[in-house]
């Protein structure tokens, strides 16, 4: 079918998704040596990467062998999220590590030691590599601008240095291409511009200029694909029209390069992702895209027969629903690679063919960070186990799959339950495929009881949220189409006994189909489904209302906005929280209270009277960019609230939560916007006395002193992501034990111990 290009290039896999990258995704690297297919894993930035080694065995593609530097698991090094092979060599980037490694296949067949390349110091060296008969590239697209590194096969010394045109702002070297004469170099910048692409001869490294094309609007990603073969260039841009995609095409001539008719799918619809993966030969282009046919994908061949240039569609039909085939694609001779990034909850897959014949798919084992549990672990000079941390134990942790996660599952929002008849203690755990209840009644050994899944013929969904009311749990999930609120009584976790139970909802309630949030308040026994859409009775994605009187069947009590808020001034709620008032506002007290984080402003209503519902006062907020979520303060004084879009956005210099007072509802102020020395995004905050809790990207776990409220002091933090993309969704600080029950979002469940009070006692 198709013969390699000489350069089995990685490719920039941050435009084909529009949330975020999950799990492993294995099957975004590709690459083909002999009568091996190698894959690794784009998205691993949890655990030591791994190159998985494929061979046909009587007649069926099957795993034989793994290559990993290190069998430490808890050591992210990026190992494998780019590579490149020929016949005898293999080229892997590790770009957490900021090393790249070299492997030579002995005259057995099999990979021998490998000689590591080292560059600069977070520079993500190695996040695209290459190679050909007489050069090894590697970029290091954060050093810097970025930079190319070439060195020569034959000594892998000194090598050659190519910098970032000075117009180029960031991420040169993204993506990279070369047929051994001509060297393509792209700065995708999915997030912002359009994206740029720099060509120069191999030999030497003489600017050839950019290729560029008019009228290219901005997250176009523009370059995060890249193939050259023969004297043509293509240059995918998944992102342009609306992601619909296409393939830009440059031919080289005595001019330079000259651009020619572009190429674009048959059917451009909206997030088809065409151009999101490209390979060329002698025998045509191979182009992936991924979004097509709903989210299932198709790759597209374009070839030559004497002369007559034909185009044919190819689709997996073994990867299924939402596998998004055609994200990556390698090819030699009549063996075909193609990564299926979407397969089990984006963990990935690799499809393999032989000429136009589908031989199966392929994928790794689920894999995580070991349980932690038996003895409290003490934070001790800033460290409990590998997590950094500072007045803050870690008592144990579960891995998902030891919790009712499969391949590929994710954790999300989480809530806790006590039974009030043995005092079981409860974590009621979030999944991006259904929700787990582990037993705390020995917080050192955890005990996973059941699982719920989500509602059948429900989307599996990142975003998943449950609230408790009357031993029953409400759960509600958003993008997820029609899941409505599963009902379930919590009474039927009494029938463990020792195996895990696969639960069914007591009662499903449909009046709404997707919901990003349950908001509950205990002491009138209304629920509020919040952000819903896709269908149902969606209020504008403000407040469903919902009585509970009978708690196992809950019914419609209408819907109220704030049509002020909200980015289309629907009045649509990201989350809220809702009370019975007894703070200083006199004219309030005893009436139920809603504060709602609508996307651009703090929203505070009045929901005593269900028929009448109404808006008392809305507020927004110094470089706002999405009011996330918030809670109040004890003595309800205080609203503090986050922003999940400002530190993202580079509005504000470190994690931001914003101080409200509320004594006047009607007017509520500003009074303080704490800053704290993280970057991170802030996700979920709770309030229990004079203490916050914050879960969130990147940064983990955070404990804040707010005995003086308009004056937050972090005084304990527990880093649950040891380790660049991880992420703390939320917690639970209710329990009566004093544990804290938290979730990291690519690991699992962790039973924490705030200790800040005893060490200041």
């Amino acid at each position: 079918m198709y013969r390699a290009t000489t350069c089995m290039c990685s490719i920039a896999l941050a435009a084909l998704f529009a949330a975020p990258l999950a799990g492993q995704q294995f099957g975004g690297p590709l690459a083909i040596s002999r009568d091996q297919i190698l894959v690794g894993e784009a998205g691993n930035q949890t655990l030591s990467g791994i190159v998985y080694l494929f061979g046909d065995v009587n007649g069926t593609w099957s795993e034989i062998d793994q290559i990993r530097v290190t069998d430490v698991a808890r050591s992210p090094d990026g190992f494998g999220q780019a590579i490149a092979a020929d016949e005898t060599t293999l080229l892997a980037g590790a770009p957490i590590e900021g090393a790249t490694y070299l492997f030579e296949r002995t005259s057995s067949g099999a990979w021998g030691e490998p000689t590591r390349m080292a560059g600069p110091a977070d520079s993500d060296f190695g996040a695209a590599v290459a190679l050909t008969d007489r050069f090894i590239l590697i970029s290091a697209p954060a050093e810097g601008a970025g930079v190319v590194y070439v060195y020569e096969r034959s000594s892998i010394q000194d090598p050659m240095r190519l910098t970032a045109p000075d117009d180029v702002e960031g991420a040169f070297g993204s993506a990279l291409a070369t047929d051994g004469v001509h060297l393509l170099v792209g700065a995708p910048r999915p997030r912002a511009a359009a994206g740029t692409v720099h060509s120069y001869t191999l030999d030497g490294l003489e600017p050839l200029g950019s290729l560029s094309t008019a009228d290219l609007p901005e997250r176009s990603a523009y370059g995060s694909a890249l193939a050259v073969h023969d004297g043509s260039a293509y240059v995918g841009a998944s992102g342009f029209d609306a992601r619909a995609g296409a393939v830009f095409v440059f031919e080289f001539g005595e001019a330079g390069w000259t651009e020619a008719a572009p190429l674009r799918p048959v059917i451009a619809a909206r997030n088809t992702q065409f151009g999101a993966s490209i390979t060329a030969g002698s025998d045509g282009v191979l182009i992936g895209a991924p979004g097509a046919n709903g989210g299932a994908g198709a790759l597209y061949r374009l070839s030559h027969a004497e002369g007559v240039p034909q185009v044919s569609m190819l689709a997996s039909e073994t990867a299924g629903e939402g596998a998004g085939f055609g994200g990556s694609v390698t090819a030699v001779g009549d063996v075909m690679a193609v990564g299926a990034l979407g397969v089990d909850e984006r963990a990935g897959a690799a499809v393999i063919f032989a000429g136009s014949a589908e031989q199966g798919t392929v994928i790794n084992e689920a894999r995580g960070f070991p349980s932690i549990t038996g003895d409290e672990i003490e934070c001790s000079e800033g460290q409990a186990d590998v997590f950094e941390c500072e007045s803050v134990n870690i008592v144990s942790f579960v891995p998902i799959n030891e919790i009712g996660g499969a391949r590929g599952t994710r954790v999300n929002d989480i809530w806790g339950w006590a039974d009030p008849q043995s005092g079981i203690e409860y974590a009621i755990v979030g999944r991006t495929n259904g929700t787990s209840f582990v037993d705390l009644s020995n917080p050192s050994n955890p005990v996973y009881v059941g699982d719920l899944p989500k509602t059948p013929g429900s989307r599996s969904a990142i975003w998943r949220d449950m609230k408790v009311y009357r031993d029953h749990v409400y759960i509600v999930a958003d993008g997820a189409g029609a899941h409505g609120v599963q009902v379930f009584d919590l009474k039927e976790l009494r029938r463990f006994e020792g195996e895990p139970i696969t639960f069914e909802e007591t009662f499903h309630y449909d009046g709404i189909h997707s919901a990003h949030n349950i908001v509950i308040n205990e002491d009138t026994g209304f629920a509020y489904t919040v952000g819903n859409s896709a269908g149902g009775e969606t209020c504008g994605g403000g407040f469903h209302m919902l009585n509970l009187e009978d708690p196992s069947r809950p019914t419609f009590n209408g819907c109220f906005a704030d049509t002020n808020t909200g980015r289309r001034l629907t009045g649509y709620s990201h989350d809220a929280q809702c009370v019975v008032y007894h703070g200083p506002d006199s004219e309030h007290i005893g009436k139920e209270i809603c504060l709602g984080s609508n996307e651009t402003a703090l929203s505070i209503s009045d929901m005593t009277d269900k028929s009448a519902p109404r808006a008392l006062s809305s507020a927004s907020y110094p470089n706002v960019a999405y009011a996330h979520q918030g809670w109040l303060t004890d003595d309800h004084r205080y609203f503090y609230m986050n922003d999940e879009g400002d530190e993202p956005g580079g509005l504000v210099e470190g994690t931001r939560t914003l101080v409200w007072d509320v004594q006047d509802l009607d007017d509520p102020i500003l009074v303080y916007e704490y800053i704290a020395e993280t970057t991170a995004t802030d996700h979920n905050l709770y309030i229990v006395g004079d203490r916050m809790y914050q879960s969130n990207y990147d940064a983990g776990f955070r404990v804040l002193d707010i005995s003086e409220p308009e004056r937050p002091v972090e005084i304990g933090y527990f880093d649950t992501s040891p380790y660049r993309g991880g992420a703390s969704w939320s917690n639970y600080p209710y329990f009566e034990s004093g544990i804290i029950a938290v979730t990291g979002t690519g690991d699992g469940l962790f039973i924490l111990k705030d200790v800040s009070r005893r060490l200041i006692s």
